[in-house]
C-alpha cells in the first residue's frame, strides 16, 4: 500500500465505517477489515483514534466539495444552485460521515473544532462562489448554508425532490446578482 493511497484508502474506509455504524462502530479492525488490510497498518498511518477521526472529517469535507461545483470558477447562477442540489444527491456515505460526526460533537466537546472546521469550509466555498458572482453578502451566504445544509440532511433521512428549495435559492441568488 503507498503512503498516500494508503492513507486515503483508510479515509474511505473510516467514512464508509461511520456512515453505517455511527461513531461506536469505529474500531482500527473495522476500518482494516474496510480496507482490507491489516488493524495495524490503521494504528502506523494515523497513530490515535482521534487523529484517525480528524483526518478523516478533513478526507469528508475536501472529498464533498471537490464532488460538488462548490470549488469551481467560472459558474452561473444556475450551474451553483445545481451545485447545491447535486451536493444533495451525491455522496451520502460522506454526508452521513460528516453528519455523525456533527451528532457527536455535542457529546465530545474535543471533536467541537472538527464541527467548526465542517460549517467553516461550506460557508466559505459559499461565500466565495456568491462572491465571484459580484454578491457581497454575508447574510444571504448564511441562508444558503443553512438551506443546504438542511436539504442534505433530509436527503440523508426522507429523500424528496429539493428542486422547489433550489429554484427559491437560486431567485434568491439572481435578484442580488442583479443588485
Amino acid at each position: 500500500m503507498k503512503d498516500a493511497s494508503g492513507r486515503s484508502a483508510l479515509l474511505r474506509a473510516t467514512v464508509v465505517v461511520v456512515a453505517e455504524g455511527g461513531l461506536r462502530a469505529l474500531t482500527y479492525r473495522a476500518v482494516a477489515a474496510e480496507a482490507g488490510v491489516s488493524h495495524g497498518l490503521v494504528r502506523h498511518h494515523f497513530g490515535t483514534r482521534d487523529q484517525l477521526i480528524a483526518e478523516a472529517m478533513e478526507y469528508a469535507i475536501d472529498e464533498s466539495l471537490r464532488g460538488s461545483n462548490m470549488l469551481s470558477s467560472g459558474l452561473t447562477v444556475h450551474e451553483f444552485a445545481d451545485g447545491i442540489e447535486s451536493l444533495a444527491d451525491r455522496e451520502a456515505g460522506i454526508q452521513s460521515f460528516q453528519y455523525e460526526l456533527l451528532l457527536e460533537s455535542r457529546r465530545r466537546p474535543e471533536l467541537r473544532p472538527l464541527a467548526e472546521r465542517h460549517y467553516q469550509a461550506y460557508r466559505e466555498a459559499i461565500s466565495r462562489q456568491l462572491h465571484r458572482l459580484g454578491v457581497d453578502d454575508a447574510e444571504l451566504t448564511e441562508l444558503i448554508w443553512f438551506a443546504l445544509d438542511g436539504i442534505v440532511f433530509k436527503q440523508l433521512v426522507a429523500p424528496e425532490d429539493p428542486a422547489p428549495a433550489v429554484r427559491r435559492i437560486r431567485a434568491l441568488i439572481e435578484r442580488a446578482a442583479a443588485g
